[in-house]
């Protein structure tokens, strides 16, 4: 696992500074804190940060062909790699190295940029043939790894793993894109491929970026892979549970190949018991395990960890976070370079730090609610839909949008009394209503808090465009491959895959995911949806197919999540810090707010009149972003 960096001069061959490619690269050296490497040439400039995982003596970068002309910055694993060895072998190619780097260097060779279909793994990579005069890049199928870019002033290229590598250049333009700050208030994350700053970009998942030197038209991305729900599989229930069971096995197998000390991610939720007892089967020593705890009961799942523990017999560790464990904000904000709002990052940031302790290498079970719809809000989505399908869009509109507008926001009562979310849901189609279950502040939330400036910024632009443009993609009328599609795009890459890269590499550990296998994630997306969800179980092949191997208490409980008790904290000892970020002058004079919305969202959830500590967190994160700008560009 590592962090690349580069420039390129698409037009010329101008000389970069090699002290500026030292700084660039350098502020994201806690990805790879083993190795640094550089290479310049004419036009150039190619930096890495390694942390040594496979082929610790020989795996260096950037990494060359046999006649120096082709080059490689990489970030990730390719866990097919021993299988492509001697296929490029039996083309002529000859391997100086243990590592997949060298596979990936010979793969574009052999194949050029058609190479990536070959690679399965997780990874990012910016790869220069100086006979091609071509950089480049590509990324992982399921957006694991990160990869971020952008054009420069001077019509110069540079890209990073994280965004702090395009913002340490003195020639990045910040100014910030109001659409991204429409995003952030709806999702608490900015979708790929959109930044917070204007001219910067991720490539998105499963796309290259291929630049020729001499070409003026500035390229886009191009995909290469998407996930296709066919629902077109024969097979029956029990082969299904069967044949899963050694997927998943296989795939953890491919992901145990490290050279370094290998442990996993312990929950105590079904998904990352099932890597676990798999990877326990797979292995002759106890399986180093790592367990996060609260101490409020409410958010602790530690005691259902312990019970895949004890019946695989893994080397255990558990930490227990404290209620009052907030002081990650300044930290997270550094981390993630642009506003971020999930506040399960503070325990994944903790159960990172905790793993690093004992294992380089951590597997999790991060993947497995999208492919297996596994979430509440699947099954909540189905149910409207089933309604949706009974009754015209022209009744439901005016019958549900007026019961919407009329009944309460409930934030005090019981979940079941919490009406006014479904009925405004009614009234809207699939895509609307999953956009609207799936916004942290929904459109009339986001009016009062934006300021009349930023909304004429936005120019019209709604977030919910994000999501219409990725269900136009979608070959698919099935209701539950449109939500896991639209999470596949959004929420897993720009959430969930975000959240573990950033906590996982600020500690130099490398986290790998086997329920994001995309051969997997294929194969399940031919299955029937009907055994992914039914009688209302989420996972319903998924908890067949691991009973024989995991307790009946962690299969079948209540989700718990990986949550914190933001309310209480927001009113108790983070009440501080809020009011300095909500009330303070870096939110009010950033012309992105109305005044009279911060200081009602601070007066009533302090009053306990209104639970508003979704919007306040992301306030507070947001602040804690700007703050951040106001630092010099390079030290």
């Amino acid at each position: 696992m590592c962090g690349i960096s580069g420039l390129f001069d698409p037009q010329g061959l101008r000389s970069f500074d090699p002290a500026l490619l030292v700084r660039i690269n350098n502020v994201q050296s806690h990805r790879g804190p083993d190795e640094d490497g550089l290479h310049l040439e004419p036009g150039l400039a190619l930096g890495h940060r390694r942390l040594s995982v496979i082929d610790l003596s020989t795996g260096q970068q950037p990494l060359f062909n046999e006649d120096g002309s082709v080059a490689i910055v990489f970030n990730g694993e390719i866990y097919n790699f021993q299988a492509l060895v001697p296929e490029l072998q039996a083309l002529g190619f000859r391997f100086r190295t243990r590592s997949d780097t060298e596979v990936i260097v010979h793969a574009w060779q052999a194949w050029g940029p058609e190479c990536v279909h070959r690679l399965r793994g997780m990874f990012a990579f910016a790869l220069w043939d100086r006979h091609r005069q071509t950089l480049f890049l590509a990324r992982d199928r399921m957006g694991v790894k990160p990869l971020h870019y952008a054009w420069l002033s001077d019509g110069s290229f540079v890209f990073g793993s994280e965004l702090k590598v395009l913002t340490a250049h003195p020639a990045f333009d910040r100014k910030l894109d109001p659409r991204a700050v429409e995003d952030y208030f709806t999702f608490g994350y900015i979708p790929d491929p959109r930044c917070i700053y204007g001219h910067a970009h991720k490539l998105p998942a499963g796309h290259t970026l291929t630049l020729v030197r001499g070409e003026a038209a500035r390229p886009a991305p191009q995909p290469y892979w998407d996930v296709r729900f066919t629902h077109d599989n024969p097979i029956g229930l029990a082969d299904a549970e069967a044949e899963l069971r050694e997927r998943v096995s296989e795939s953890v197998r491919l992901r145990m190949i490290a050279d370094v000390p290998l442990g996993a991610f312990l929950s105590g939720g079904v998904d990352s018991s099932a890597v676990v007892a798999s990877m326990a089967r797979l292995s002759d020593k106890p399986v180093q395990t790592c367990s996060i705890g609260f101490d409020d009961p409410r958010f602790n799942e530690s005691q259902f960890a312990q019970q895949v523990a004890d019946r695989y017999h893994t080397d255990h560790r558990l930490e227990v976070v404290g209620s009052d464990d907030f002081d990650l904000v300044d930290t997270l904000a550094w981390l993630y370079d642009e506003p971020y709002a999930d506040s399960s990052a503070i325990p994944t940031y903790r159960v990172c730090q905790m793993a690093r302790k004992h294992v380089t290498v951590a597997l999790s079970g991060d993947g497995g609610d999208e492919s297996l719809g596994g979430y509440r809000r699947y099954r909540m989505h189905l149910g409207e839909q089933r309604v949706r399908g009974r009754l015209p869009l022209g009744l439901r509109r005016p019958v549900f949008g007026a019961l919407g507008q009329l009944y309460p926001k409930a934030d005090w009562a019981p979940r079941v009394l919490r009406a006014k979310t479904t009925f405004q849901a009614m009234a809207m189609d699939a895509v609307q209503a999953y956009h609207h279950s799936m916004s942290h502040l929904r459109a009339p939330e986001r009016a009062r808090l934006f300021s009349p400036a930023l909304l004429r910024e936005l120019g019209g632009y709604r977030s919910i465009e994000v999501f219409r443009e990725h269900a136009n993609n979608l070959h698919s009328d099935d209701p539950l491959a449109l939500v896991q599609y639209l999470d596949y795009k959004t929420w897993l890459v720009g959430d969930i895959n975000t959240k573990v890269d950033r906590a996982s590499m600020a500690h130099s550990l490398e986290v790998r995911e086997p329920l994001m296998d995309h051969e997997l994630v294929q194969w399940l997306a031919t299955l029937p949806s009907d055994f992914k969800i039914r009688s209302g179980e989420g996972k319903y092949v998924f908890k067949k197919a691991f009973e024989p191997l995991l307790p009946h208490d962690v299969l079948y409980r209540p989700k718990m999540g990986f949550s914190v008790p933001m309310a209480s904290w927001l009113r108790g000892p983070l009440q501080a810090r809020m009011r300095e970020a909500v009330l303070g002058e870096r939110l009010r004079t950033s012309g992105y707010f109305n005044a009279e919305t911060l200081d009602t969202l601070v007066r009533e959830h302090l009053s306990g009149q209104r639970d508003h500590s979704t919007a306040l967190w992301m306030l507070i994160m947001f602040d804690a972003f700007l703050r951040l700008q106001e630092l010099p560009v390079v030290s």
